[in-house]
């Protein structure tokens, strides 16, 4: 049994299929299936059933799994010990980025390309998904470190959040919107000077958002849930800019984080801050505060941290 076997098993379980596990480990498909059969052989089991369409483990493939994960874990340990003796960092860290976060005041391709350059034996994975799912994978040991917009008030347990982003989110508003109009939909300035609009005014309109699962879109929900309404979202888009050019041409209010309208046709686009009450959008550096770190995890994890200052958060507005 080699431990190159165990590593290729455990790739087809958790890529579901021999195909992307093979793009994976970057191996022929027939040289992985062979491997797998040559374990299954000395084993004397099938581990994995491929009669259906989708791959699937055996009653002695769940039995092995558990320690074959704990046998690569272990070589990994090994490595990693002999390698901080020897002064050299490896290994693979993972690292999920919520959609339009590298639109902010970091450049997180650029703090990547220096940590590589440092340590060119360390893979880096970098995913972009929800702060909710990214949440729940950096609980579940699939993502090492995240940068993610909190959707609750406080961290969950085993996870630890470094606040890099707090910003008051705004309403993206287009030109010649009843908004903009004097008076409003309630008594106001008059539109050159108007800055704001209230949370309540933005009841019944059609509004531009994050998705679901985003900090942005939860703060926003959480908000009118205590004004007592819901929010009438009538499009979704992942990126900020896309929200700002919807609601340039009149598609709807965008919310945004105050600073980001993105460029609109003619400048037609007004922020005004959401107030009574002010929400905030945040981002947050996020790692799992329990259970094992890699050396690799933990030094891309400092370089973040020295790159991206905490900043203080600042409590909703009136």
């Amino acid at each position: 049994m080699e431990l190159r076997q165990l590593r290729y098993f455990v790739a087809v379980v958790e890529e579901g299929g021999f195909t992307r596990a093979a793009t994976r480990l970057h191996l022929a498909q027939p040289g992985l299936s062979a491997q797998v059969r040559r374990l299954e052989k000395e084993l004397g089991q099938p581990l994995l059933d491929r009669s259906g369409r989708s791959v699937t483990l055996t009653e002695a493939g769940r039995a092995v799994l558990p320690h074959a994960r704990a046998a690569l874990a272990a070589a990994d340990a090994v490595r990693q010990t002999v390698d901080e003796y020897a002064g050299l960092l490896r290994g693979r860290v993972t690292l999920g980025v919520v959609s339009g976060a590298t639109s902010h005041a970091f450049d997180v391709a650029s703090l990547l390309a220096d940590f590589h350059d440092a340590h060119p034996a360390v893979e880096i994975a970098l995913t972009e998904d929800t702060s909710e799912r990214m949440q729940a994978a950096l609980l579940a040991g699939e993502l090492d470190i995240a940068l993610l917009g909190p959707t609750e008030e406080t961290p969950p347990p085993g996870v630890s959040f470094r606040m890099v982003i707090d910003t008051p989110l705004a309403a993206a508003v287009a030109s010649g919107d009843p908004l903009l109009a004097p008076g409003g939909t309630r008594p106001a300035p008059a539109p050159a000077d108007r800055t704001s609009v209230h949370l309540a005014d933005l009841r019944d309109r059609p509004l531009i958002c994050l998705p679901r699962g985003t900090g942005v879109r939860a703060a926003l929900e959480r908000a009118c849930a205590q004004a007592g309404f819901r929010p009438r979202v009538a499009f979704e888009a992942a990126a900020p800019h896309v929200l700002a050019q919807l609601a340039a041409r009149g598609l709807g209010i965008a919310v945004l984080p105050a600073g980001e309208d993105g460029p609109a046709p003619d400048g037609h686009l007004r922020m005004l801050q959401i107030v009574r009450p002010g929400i905030r959008g945040r981002i947050a550096l996020a790692w799992r505060s329990t259970g094992p770190v890699s050396p690799a995890a933990r030094a891309l994890l400092d370089r973040l941290r020295e790159a991206l200052p905490e900043v203080a958060v600042e409590p909703p507005g009136p």
